[in-house]
Formats: C-alpha cells, sequence, structure tokens
C-alpha cells in the first residue's frame, strides 16, 4: 500500500514540478533498480544466513523513503525517496518469501499467491488513497502513512521472532543437500525462459501502473479521480487473479498456469488500444486477472529447479520483475514523449507474444528432488 503511493501520485507530482513523461518513467527506474539489483545479493545471503529480523529493517526503509517523499522540495529528493523505498523493497522480499514458503504446509503455490496478493491488494488501494487523502490534501499529507510504516515494523517483528524459533537450521540444511533431477543444461535454460516470461508480464504491466491514468485523461478526457478509480480496479484484477494462479497451479501443473496466463491474455491486449471506455474498463480487468496469475507459479517453478536456493530465486525474480517494471517505465515514458500514450499501448499489446517460450519448458509435475552424490553415499 506505502509504495503505491508513489505511481498513484504521479499526476500530483507532474503538475507540482512540471515533470515530463521521462521524468515520471526515471523516478519509476529510480525505485525498481534499488528494488531489484540488491534483491539477488540479499537472497543469496540469507539462503547462508537467515536473517529474520531483517523483515523490520526493510519496512524502516520505506518508512524513511514516505516521510523524504512528503517534504521533497525538488525532483532530486524525490529520486531519492524513491531509491529509499526500492531498497525497503529489495530487503523485505527474499526473507519474507522464504517465510511464506515454511508456513505454506507443502500448498507452495497458494502460499505464494496468499503472499504476494497482500501486496496487490495494498497496490489497488494507492490510486484511492491518492484520489480522496493525497489529491485534497496535498503531497505533504504521504507523511500520515508512515503511521502503516511503524505498525508493519511491529508486525514484522514479532514474524521475525516466530521465523527465528522456528526449527530453520534443520529445513536449510536438507534443502541444501537436494537436487533437481533436471540437467544442468535444462535449468539454465528453464530459467531464462521464465525471465522472458517476466520480462513480458511485468514490462506490460508498467505501462498500467505508471501510465493507465493518463492514458484514460488523454484518450477519454475523464478526471484525475476517476483515472484513478479505474486504476483501482485494475489492481484488483490483479489481486484476484494473484489468488487464482498459486492453487490453480498446485493442482492442475503450473506450466499450464504459465500458458494460459501469459500467452492467454494477447487477444485482450491487443483490442485494448480500439476500445471505448466502457470496453477499455472491462477488458483491464480480464487483462489483470489473467496476468497476474503467471508470477506465483513462475516463482515456486523455479524455486523447483533450485532446490535450497530460495532466497537467491526469490530475490532473483522479485528483483527481475522490480527491474523490468522500472526500465518499462523509463522506456513507455520516452515512446510516450516522442510519440503519444496512445502508441504506447498499442506497442504494449504485442508483449504477450513471448509466452510462446513456454514451450521450451519441461513438465515439473513428475519430477522429484533427488538426494545429492554425497548424501547418497556415492564417491565425489
Amino acid at each position: 500500500m506505502m509504495q503505491s503511493l508513489l505511481p498513484a501520485i504521479y499526476p500530483i507530482l507532474k503538475s507540482s514540478f512540471r515533470l515530463d513523461f521521462g521524468q515520471v518513467g526515471l523516478i519509476t527506474l529510480t525505485y525498481q533498480l534499488t528494488a531489484s539489483l540488491l534483491q539477488p545479493l540479499v537472497g543469496s545471503y540469507t539462503d547462508r544466513r537467515p536473517q529474520p529480523y531483517s523483515l523490520p529493517v526493510g519496512m524502516g526503509f520505506t518508512l524513511t523513503g514516505l516521510i523524504l517523499l512528503a517534504i521533497a522540495p525538488r525532483f532530486e529528493i524525490l529520486l531519492c525517496a524513491a531509491a529509499l523505498m526500492g531498497m525497503g523493497s529489495s530487503v523485505f522480499h527474499p526473507e519474507s518469501s522464504r517465510v511464506a514458503r515454511m508456513a505454506s504446509g507443502g500448498q507452495l503455490g497458494l502460499a505464494q499467491s496468499v503472499f504476494q496478493v497482500g501486496g496487490n491488494l495494498g497496490s489497488s488501494l494507492g490510486p484511492l488513497l491518492a484520489a480522496f487523502i493525497v489529491l485534497p490534501l496535498g503531497q505533504s499529507s504521504v507523511a500520515w502513512f508512515s503511521i502503516a510504516a511503524l505498525l508493519g515494523m511491529f508486525v514484522l517483528t514479532n514474524v521475525g521472532r516466530w521465523y527465528k524459533g522456528h526449527e530453520l537450521r534443520k529445513s536449510r540444511t536438507k534443502q541444501l543437500h537436494e537436487q533437481a533431477l533436471l540437467p544442468r543444461r535444462k535449468i539454465v535454460i528453464s530459467l531464462a525462459v521464465l525471465i522472458s516470461l517476466i520480462f513480458s508480464k511485468y514490462f506490460y504491466l508498467a505501462s498500467f501502473t505508471s501510465y493507465y491514468t493518463f492514458y484514460l485523461m488523454s484518450t477519454f478526457h475523464v478526471t484525475v479521480q476517476s483515472a484513478q478509480i479505474h486504476l483501482f480496479v485494475f489492481l484488483g484484477a490483479v489481486a484476484a487473479g494473484t489468488v487464482i494462479g498459486g492453487p490453480v497451479g498446485d493442482r492442475l501443473g503450473r506450466k499450464l498456469v504459465i500458458w494460459c496466463s501469459i500467452l492467454g491474455v494477447l487477444p485482450f491486449t491487443i483490442a485494448l488500444p480500439y476500445a471505448n471506455l466502457f470496453w477499455t474498463a472491462v477488458l483491464s480487468v480480464v487483462i489483470g486477472m489473467i496476468l497476474a496469475s503467471a508470477f506465483s507459479a513462475i516463482l515456486v517453478y523455479a524455486q523447483e529447479l533450485l532446490p535450497g536456493k530460495v532466497g537467491m530465486i526469490s530475490g532473483l525474480f522479485f528483483g527481475f520483475a522490480f527491474g523490468m517494471a522500472g526500465i518499462g517505465a523509463a522506456v513507455l515514458g520516452e515512446l510516450a514523449d516522442f510519440t503519444n500514450i496512445h502508441f504506447v499501448y498499442v506497442v504494449c499489446s504485442f508483449l504477450p507474444l513471448i509466452g510462446l517460450l513456454t514451450g521450451f519448458l519441461p513438465d515439473l509435475r513428475t519430477a522429484r528432488v533427488r538426494p545429492s552424490p554425497l548424501e547418497a553415499g556415492a564417491k565425489p
């Protein structure tokens, strides 16, 4: 919820600081890069040395960024606030994803969906909060949301205490001695395909999270509040799709979910730039729901490829997702400045074609984890 305030108040910042679309994209890029580059490093480190209390520390970075965002007098300070909020995300996600897996009871897809839907529901609230609180009261009202950050730090301290008391060392040692049945080459190819799918998904989503309000105002001449409500509806559909994707993947297989999510959204993305306001709202709901169902399936699929590397995989995929969203926002912002905002949605409508790469993924439903040669007693 707190991190979604940044893109939600872009129209306010654009007007107050007289920003162009390229500068709006640069704010997103700054946030997403700090949220992405550190995550694989944090995850790899915590695979070896778990840090239960890194969760409230990450929330502390977000708290500092929020306060700075509320008082920022110029564009450079906005970039610093975005960077701090991104750092909070990079510290938080690898370990929180591990906690979700620890608490899953074996329903890994469901656990990741529940974990991620919290973020999606919070993100969907951002536009409403911006429309009904920040827009009337001004940029400084963002500081009130630091209360939520303080509450989050308290909650996460207790989660960290549970995490620390859990029998982590035994399960972690077992994971580190596990190997997937797939050969190394297939694992590398599969990870490359999954990363390509993440690129497709989050580059497209960047067009919504950063520019959907501008698209609606430019194309249909709606008010800022109306555009924010439309964005809230889209983000709500993303949250619903996230809930659906995990348990369906547990039951029917993650590859099927990935197929249907990435490639299945193509007809709707192609139709979107040519729809009227009513059908734009309808299509945005369908697109958000279908596209969002992929991430938990992709993440758990990748964790199954490399057992024992939960933190590294979580950090890599969360980080890459945020990085692609940031780069996408910057690139699409420049494209919008050079052409127009409508053309951005025409170009992005073909991104789901990358979903054809799903055909190169092996089916892991029959794969089982086997012990390493050393654990099995074989000679090294």
